[in-house]
């Protein structure tokens, strides 16, 4: 059965979260962060919560939309294709954020169907903190193992200006379905992870965005992560636990005042993870 495209267009009603210290320090720790920007209680206006923290905001409504029993998605055949997210000002413990999902575009692909969710991300004070673009490919029956059918973009060339290499911890998964609250089994059960037809456990990814985050915020930003302003990524392989990821990023022309850079993320092979890689930081 076909996504219903007379859903297109449709918003879902608003979702409030509470952030506390507790919360956003967990997700932190989630991936390995140690910026004092999310940890030190003690500078001045407090700490903030990490620019990826939004997922942990949006996912309520994300879900809502997924599980619409109108729109017809199989949630068996539900992967994470892409995610973009836009950061408009920092959030702090202590705001209530409102997140509104709306469905941006359904489309039929060669292998499946695509569907694109916008959640809109405001604050007790109504001024935006994010925006995030969600794209989940549905596998059809029978069809291959793949979350997007699409060409991507040309592959970065030259030498890139940095590489760093990251460990995924071998807990890493039950660490970050407990601080994101995606408690999907695939990235917690051995078996249920097999039944799916995959090798084992696999790392959210989301996970793996977070990591890529955290070097942007270390190597572009001065540590700063107000400074991220954008950070696009597009899945193209699992990552397992107890591996080494290395991401690397290429300078592009500047634009709207801000710095743009593109990157990819690879696996121990060499083989991609993320592919189609932005990322928008501001100078100041």
């Amino acid at each position: 059965m076909s996504l219903n495209r007379n859903l297109i267009g449709k918003q879902y009603p608003p979702q409030d979260y509470g952030v506390t210290a507790e919360a956003t320090m967990q997700y932190a720790r989630a991936y390995n962060e140690d910026n004092p920007w999310f940890f030190d209680t003690t500078r001045p206006g407090g700490i903030i919560a990490p620019p990826m923290f939004g997922v942990v905001m949006s996912w309520l409504p994300i879900i809502m939309v997924m599980s619409d029993s109108d729109l017809g998605v199989d949630l068996l055949r539900l992967l994470h294709a892409e995610q973009d997210m836009y950061f408009s000002r920092p959030v702090a413990p202590g705001d209530i954020v409102t997140s509104t999902a709306k469905i941006l575009a359904i489309e039929a692909k060669a292998t499946g169907e695509s569907v694109v969710l916008e959640v809109s991300c405001t604050n007790q004070r109504g001024e935006p903190v994010q925006r995030l673009l969600f794209t989940a490919f549905i596998r059809g029956k029978g069809k291959r193992d793949k979350r997007n059918d699409e060409p991507s973009e040309e592959p970065p060339s030259g030498e890139p200006l940095l590489r760093v290499s990251q460990s995924i911890d071998l807990d890493q998964t039950y660490r970050y379905a407990h601080a994101s609250g995606d408690h999907n089994p695939i990235h917690v059960d051995e078996n249920m992870a097999k039944m799916a037809g995959l090798p084992g456990i696999i790392v959210h990814g989301l996970c793996t965005m977070a990591f890529a985050s955290k070097v942007m915020i270390d190597q572009l930003c001065d540590r700063d992560p107000r400074r991220l302003k954008r950070l696009r990524t597009r899945f193209s392989r699992p990552v397992f636990p107890g591996q080494m990821i290395t991401t690397a990023i290429w300078p592009r022309s500047d634009r709207g005042g801000l710095k743009v850079y593109a990157y990819e993320t690879e696996n121990p092979n060499g083989k991609a993870v993320i592919k189609d890689g932005l990322v928008e930081v501001a100078t100041i």
